[in-house]
């Protein structure tokens, strides 16, 4: 019996069970139910609610007399069952419509749910109404799908006309009542109860030591934390820590899973009892109940020492998934592969062409049908140093096949990047196979160029692409006018960009003008250029405190969920004297010390970025920004700030260059106490707050961020020579017009000695 079907029989016999509660408690029609857990019959339970917005939708959806369908896609996590699911939808419909005739079908899972007739009080007016569907239907993946059908006159009608339209706002939801299913202890679930990509919300995960963890047992988790990351993507992680002791479960935490780390000489007391939980003599990782709730999970991973904890967490992150039974030893791990740089998985290859087949996430993704057909999207992550300047273009070799129109009309195919239009080709009856190779002129980032207006306007290519394929049918469906009808059956027009098609990216050299803190927070620059952060050194204070680990392993997080790759080879230090021997980019959690230190400029922006952080009863409120004025600028602004006492938490990020390496940089996240920490992880999990950090100094308060660019820039990558000479003199045009005028003033005099030679080698022949 597979897991679908077990799902599916459950929620038959909890409707047979709770049938007649759930018709006293049904929502009134307008009304929305709350997140609240509650529990039925001893049941966890969630009423979530997912509004087509956070569903992907960041725009109404306009349905029309020719583009008439629209579907709404939902997954829900494998440990939980519905019980009741309703669509509440909030929709305008056109005032030119026939009301009862018009009306809108509502499918789940390809099963018709209902019909909702168009009422005549609802023409040109918000609706808000809501329709009833199956739990019973409800699988892992779930799709909602919306079908208008309008009239405007009850005789020959043009599907086209601009009267038909209904308006589905993105603010409509989808209301889930869950139930938790009670999972077997067995390690071939994992990642499940701990991370399910099927889950809408974020991955919150329990990360619970012994008190004052070890920099070992803190490793462990950095790699678990970044594996959950990877997994997650978008939806972001966080990792509440807790020392000595399981999370209280309570109505607010029901089924909430937690990771335990031990070693046989650093135990929480939750696992002092060695007749239960004896020594172990290899790694060890076992599943077990929560003691205080069945429906929730605790994984402890236990070994001898701190380096059994780092394999029994790379075994998780490297083949959990072969994983059986309720506790697994591990006898040995296989090595891992070494990573190259800028192999990440998320992100684009750019050492040769790479086919679209490699770019989509499900097998559909390039095919598109009807009348008016959607837009074809490719999403293209790319690393943030890519050097573009100057580019002569990106090739792009574009195959498509479509329906062929009945006469070569205005039909075409418009490609655009980033919303920014690129070409339009014609899409004729002649020929529905075209191959077409273009050339995706791009101009570099800010970052990079120190002045855009110095070069030729292009597109702009970034760490995040969209490449937009529109194919726009312009074939006559029928015609109406007064006095004589005719109508038409519309063809079904299909078209697909062959997975055969490539976009090229190889060639171009990484280099990239640092301190970036936009690079570091949208793709996790510079300690992802290695996916697996084996050039990375994290530097953490002795004795952590909860919050400041917990800030450590979301960070982390959120890099693999840049890279998509766990942080393998992660390594930790305290050893503040070790820096000058080990090569690689630092991050940097607490304080900065004095061995980071090196020119004037920096030693003042750290001590008054300290003095903000450390001493937060006595700040400038304006005292900052002169500052970064006043290095940026080279001049002093000559204000006098006023001082501000306040006892708000505030934190700060730093970005700077290694002291002891030319091509290493460093991220300073700093803070002096739990609350300014916490600072740190509400940015982290807010996408809005990350938008706003740029340059090289962010401070973070609770009113929002504040960001600057301050000190001098250095470059991290490589070009040749020329090249380099090249990019460094086209940010001083009057340099480069001194040295073409002496150029061209040598070359003259060259031309002119020359001349005189052979003139009077000439002359001395004629003698």
């Amino acid at each position: 019996m597979n897991h679908t079907f077990r799902k599916l029989l459950f929620a038959s016999l909890v409707l047979l069970a709770f049938d007649g509660s759930q018709a006293q408690a049904q929502t009134p029609p307008n009304s929305m139910r709350t997140d609240a857990p509650q529990s039925v019959n001893g049941l966890p339970s969630w009423n979530s609610s997912l509004s087509f917005e956070q569903l992907g939708r960041t725009a109404d959806s306009l349905l029309l007399g020719i583009h008439n369908i629209d579907q709404i896609e939902f997954s829900m996590r494998g440990d939980r069952i519905a019980s009741d699911v309703r669509l509440q939808l909030e929709y305008t419909p056109s005032p030119a419509l026939l009301p009862l005739l018009s009306h809108l079908r509502v499918y789940l899972n390809d099963v018709l749910m209902s019909v909702v007739p168009i009422e005549k009080d609802q023409l040109g007016r918000k609706t808000v109404q809501q329709v009833a569907l199956d739990p019973r239907l409800i699988s892992d993946f779930n799709r909602v799908r919306l079908e208008f059908i309008g009239h405007y006159s009850d005789v020959c009608e043009d599907p086209a006309n601009s009267a038909l339209w209904l308006n589905v706002s993105r603010a409509s939801h989808v209301v889930i009542q869950e139930q938790a299913l009670m999972l077997k202890n067995d390690l071939a679930n994992f990642p499940l109860p701990f991370f399910d990509a099927r889950g809408q919300g974020r991955a919150v995960v329990n990360m619970v030591f012994a008190t004052s963890p070890t920099l070992g047992e803190q490793r462990a988790a950095g790699i678990l934390a970044s594996y959950f990351g990877s997994l997650a993507s978008w939806r972001g992680t966080q990792f509440p820590v807790l020392f000595d002791q399981l999370p209280t479960v309570n109505e607010n935490n029901r089924a909430m899973p937690s990771i335990v780390f031990a070693s046989n000489d650093h135990r929480p007391e939750l696992l002092a009892d060695l007749q239960k939980y004896p020594p172990v003599q290899a790694p060890v990782v076992q599943m077990i109940d929560n003691p205080a709730d069945p429906y929730s999970k605790v994984l402890l991973v236990l070994g001898r020492n701190d380096e059994d904890l780092t394999t029994a967490a790379r075994a998780l992150a490297l083949g959990g998934k072969l994983f059986g039974g309720s506790q697994v030893t591990l006898d040995n791990v296989r090595q891992l592969q070494t990573r190259q740089p800028y192999d990440a998985p998320n992100w684009m290859r750019t050492d040769r062409p790479v086919r679209f087949a490699e770019l989509i996430k499900y097998p559909e993704q390039l095919q598109v049908s009807g009348l008016r057909p959607p837009p074809i999207t490719l999403e293209v992550k790319l690393p943030p140093d890519l050097f573009v300047w100057l580019n002569r273009g990106v090739p792009l070799q574009t195959k498509y096949r479509y329906t062929a129109p009945s006469t070569d009309d205005a039909s075409q195919l418009n490609i655009s990047l980033n919303n920014q239009f690129i070409s339009s080709l014609p899409l004729l009856k002649s020929s529905s196979n075209q191959l077409k190779g273009l050339s995706l002129t791009m101009l570099s980032d800010e970052s990079i160029s120190a002045s855009d207006k110095l070069l030729v306007p292009a597109l702009k290519i970034e760490d995040r692409n969209t490449l937009r394929f529109d194919f726009n049918f312009a074939s006559t469906v029928s015609s109406a006018q007064r006095g004589r009808c005719q109508t038409s059956l519309p063809a079904a027009n299909q078209a697909v960009i062959d997975e055969e098609s490539t976009i090229d990216l190889s060639g171009y050299y990484h280099f990239i003008a640092m301190p970036d803190l936009k690079a570091f927070v949208r793709s996790g620059f510079p300690y992802s250029r290695m996916a697996d952060l084996s050039e990375t050194l994290v530097m953490v204070q002795n004795q952590g405190s909860a919050t400041q680990i917990s800030t450590l392993l979301e960070t982390l997080a959120g890099i693999s969920a840049h890279t998509g790759l766990p942080a393998f080879g992660l390594r930790l230090s305290d050893d503040w004297n070790a820096l000058s021997k080990v090569d690689a980019d630092l991050l940097v959690l607490g304080s900065m010390p004095k061995e980071l230190r090196r020119s004037q400029d920096l030693t003042r922006l750290l001590d008054h970025t300290r003095a903000w952080i450390s001493n937060p009863l006595s700040q400038q409120a304006g005292g900052f920004s002169a500052f970064a004025g006043e290095l940026d600028d080279k001049r002093n602004s000559g204000s006098n700030p006023a001082e501000v006492f306040t006892g708000a938490p505030i934190a700060a990020i730093v970005g700077l260059q290694s002291p002891f390496y030319s091509q290493r940089s460093i991220v300073a996240f700093l803070a002096s106490n739990d609350g300014d920490y916490q600072l740190l992880r509400e940015l982290l999990n807010d996408s809005g707050k990350l938008d706003a950090m740029t340059g090289s100094v962010a401070l973070i308060r609770s009113s929002g961020v504040s960001s600057w660019r301050v000190g001098e820039q250095y470059f991290v990558g490589y070009l040749p020579w020329w090249l380099l000479l090249w990019f460094q003199l086209s940010g001083h045009p009057m340099v480069l017009a001194a040295m073409t005028a002496i150029s061209m003033l040598l070359g003259a005099f060259l031309l002119w000695r020359v001349l005189r030679w052979a003139a009077r080698r000439r002359l001395a022949d004629d003698q």
